[in-house]
């Protein structure tokens, strides 16, 4: 191999991936170890013999070369390149000979993919057993990594015993594998090191790939077609592609079995992987290894959205009216907190944040784009909110070349099926009854709001700063489930104990109530700082679910900020039934803060003469309730209130719910001109607002707040 031409092409590949908008992830690269390395991966498309070895390559440092399917050698655009790179044929008559002497002398480490084929229906597991399919019928993956790993590992400890024992052929062997600095060599061990290789989104679409094509080729083979669809999507159309290493499996155990040990010391020569007679011995060896490497990479696969929503599809029980996709999403939504909770299988990162956005308003289409997949192919039939499926689709068998084109939900669910513990989990799940799934998705949300805020105030708690625990816990008061639920939003800088007053007063009426804290509130301002607005949103749209499934009929209000973020919810949710808002800023101005653009200014200049140490952070408050609010106010916090207050004005029209704003005519931080362009702004038709003469900001909490709750809670009685 020439290496400066291998480093070339590597430069070139690095410039061409630019033109890629694939988003590359790398999981567990510590597990690669240092000495002779077999990397044993997945193989789903062609590309994978290219960016591959790339990427071990940019990890470690040394050439990466893979055995690469022959007949890519016979297209000249490819040949060149994929030889450059280190790619080898799997027809080259001196293939063995050449993967043994690099290993050994470390010149290189090889990708192997060991299923021998592409597998483009994701379809390995039968009885229990690994069986690959394709249209010729079923057979069992290779064994070829895991000979080549055992020749290195055989060879190297028959050096070292022939070196101990003086044996001529110690020099003959050595000589014969152009072995150099032997000493060096046989102190390195020989490893395989599974790799997974994940997709999401992995469905074929149109890109510019496959347009080129389609002017060349007027009529393209199933096979062209899939290949240009699916792989031209992976490098053109942004997909997530996961590359995870697993822990190293040493070859050395398996040196053991009596038959190899005998031949370790012999003085003649020995071919204990071709000789007629020990070749069916050595295959068992190198069965059981193969069996073990095939089950830690498809053990490795990294779960995304595709594979829980396509998993809980399949499992879910037949319905004759069909499925609600509201439901489905509870499930999908519950079966991703189990697995991430339970650790059951690797994840993808996307999985790890929060999934509440799944029962909200899918603003991220994770459920939609799949369902539109799931239609297009003829999996499910839509209607309105429900959906029919086809339980035929997935035990139908597509040809091999065109079932990522055809079924690709049948692909992704058998891309899960290695994954026992995640198969076993997404099943279940599936066959929940609707109010068993309800429960579980309410009592997760609860669960996840208080362990959130035990966890955030155990993170930032300042002896001197944080107030009592009870001040920020979120506050659930519920009721049966046939009567009304109210959702209450306390302010900025303030924690659920603003809202307690209120809450209990309405809880009293007969309401459930559900007050969520804010994220970054009711722990310290260090908090509050490093906290974007879109989790305050969050929390919001947690509490509003869990409120969603505790009754039937649902109010959502707040006060001051929390004002602002429920009518920010009410723009994107339709199953409620009125809305209000006390003290609601309009825009940053309305809240008395004019010292911002001072702050701003100041931290910009600073910056820029690179004193960093001498920007302000934080500025002094002065709060009608110290009891609650934080003392220290952090600019970060403040540019987020303007960030949720510049979204939410064009979007106030949407809102055609009941409203009730509330203002205190002599407000001394809201000014009530920039409440009344609010109140003008709303798209409601049936819109009131109260004016009072309290001479304070807070007039839900504190002295003679029973003209205010009874003014809301008639409001709220005429729509629930």
């Amino acid at each position: 191999m020439n290496r400066f031409a291998f480093k070339l092409s590597s430069y070139t590949l690095k410039t061409l991936s630019g033109f890629s908008r694939a988003r590359i992830t790398i999981q567990g690269e510590s597990n690669i170890p240092e000495g002779s390395v077999v990397y044993c991966a997945n193989h789903f498309t062609r590309i994978e013999t290219v960016f591959l070895p790339h990427h071990i390559h940019t990890i470690t440092g040394k050439p990466i070369w893979s055995l690469a399917a022959g007949e890519l050698f016979d297209v000249p655009v490819l040949e060149g390149l994929i030889r450059r790179l280190g790619a080898v044929s799997t027809d080259a008559p001196d293939r063995d000979d050449l993967l043994l002497k690099t290993l050994l002398s470390g010149e290189a480490q090889w990708v192997i993919f060991p299923e021998g084929m592409m597998v483009k229906n994701k379809k390995l597991v039968k009885n229990g057993r690994f069986v690959l399919n394709d249209d010729t019928g079923e057979m069992r993956p290779h064994t070829g990594a895991a000979v080549v790993a055992l020749r290195c590992a055989f060879f190297r400890e028959r050096l070292r015993r022939l070196k101990a024992s003086g044996a001529p052929e110690f020099h003959r062997l050595a000589a014969e594998l152009n072995l150099s600095n032997v000493d060096e060599i046989l102190e390195q061990p020989t490893h395989i090191v599974p790799v997974n290789i994940t997709y999401y989104p992995a469905n074929p679409r149109e890109n510019i790939l496959a347009g080129i094509a389609g002017l060349l080729v007027k009529e393209p083979s199933k096979r062209v077609l899939d290949e240009l669809m699916t792989e031209g999507a992976m490098l053109f159309t942004g997909v997530d592609i996961t590359i995870r290493f697993g822990p190293p499996i040493d070859t050395a155990p398996y040196l053991h079995h009596p038959f190899l040990e005998s031949l370790l010391t012999v003085k003649r020569r020995v071919r204990p992987f071709e000789d007629l007679e020990s070749r069916q011995i050595s295959r068992q060896i190198a069965v059981s290894l193969m069996e073990t490497y095939m089950a830690q990479v498809y053990g490795l696969t990294t779960i995304n959205y595709d594979h829980v929503m396509a998993g809980i599809l399949k499992h879910y029980p037949y319905k004759r009216e069909g499925i609600d996709r509201y439901e489905f999403a509870c499930k999908v939504y519950y079966a991703i907190t189990c697995l991430v909770l339970n650790r059951l299988c690797h994840v993808a990162d996307h999985l790890l944040h929060n999934q509440i956005h799944l029962l909200v308003d899918d603003r991220f289409k994770r459920i939609s784009d799949f369902l539109a997949l799931a239609e297009k192919t003829k999996v499910i039939r839509m209607a309105g909110t429900q959906f029919f499926k086809d339980q035929a689709q997935f035990y139908r068998i597509s040809e091999f070349h065109a079932i990522r084109m055809e079924n690709p939900i049948l692909v992704m669910i058998n891309e899960v099926e290695p994954v026992e513990a995640a198969q076993i989990c997404l099943k279940k799940i599936a066959q929940k009854s609707r109010r068993q799934i309800l429960e579980r998705v309410r009592s997760r949300i609860v669960e996840k709001m208080n362990m959130d805020f035990t966890a955030d105030y155990a993170a930032f708690f300042r002896p001197d700063e944080s107030k009592n625990k009870r001040i920020g816990r979120p506050l659930f008061l519920n009721q049966p489930p046939e009567n009304p639920g109210v959702l209450l939003i306390h302010g900025y800088m303030a924690a659920p104990e603003e809202m307690k007053s209120f809450a209990r007063y309405l809880h009293s009426k007969g309401f459930t109530v559900h007050v969520p804290r804010l994220k970054g509130h009711g722990t310290s301002p260090e908090d509050l700082a490093q906290t974007g607005y879109d989790l305050w949103m969050e929390s919001v749209e947690e509490a509003f679910v869990a409120l969603r499934h505790a009754s039937g009929k649902r109010v959502i209000g707040g006060f001051s900020t929390g004002a602002g973020l429920a009518l920010e919810m009410a723009t994107r949710v339709t199953d409620y039934d009125a809305v209000f808002a006390v003290a609601p800023p309009m825009r940053l101005q309305d809240m008395g803060s004019w010292f911002v653009p001072a702050i701003n200014t100041w931290n910009a200049m600073v910056r820029r003469v690179r004193l960093k140490g001498m920007t302000r952070e934080f500025v002094e408050n002065h709060p009608e309730n110290p009891h609650i609010n934080y003392r220290r106010n952090p600019v970060s916090g403040i540019h987020q209130l303007e960030k949720l207050m510049d979204q939410l004005a064009p979007k106030l029209k949407r809102i055609i719910k009941p409203v009730l704003v509330v203002q205190s005519r002599k407000d001394p931080v809201v000014n009530p001109k920039g409440t009344e362009r609010l109140f003008h702004q709303l798209g409601s038709e049936i819109k009131e607002y109260y004016l009072f003469d309290y001479d304070r900001h807070g007039i839900l909490i504190g002295r003679k707040v029973e003209r205010v709750y009874q003014a809301i809670e008639n409001f709220i009685r005429q729509w629930v």
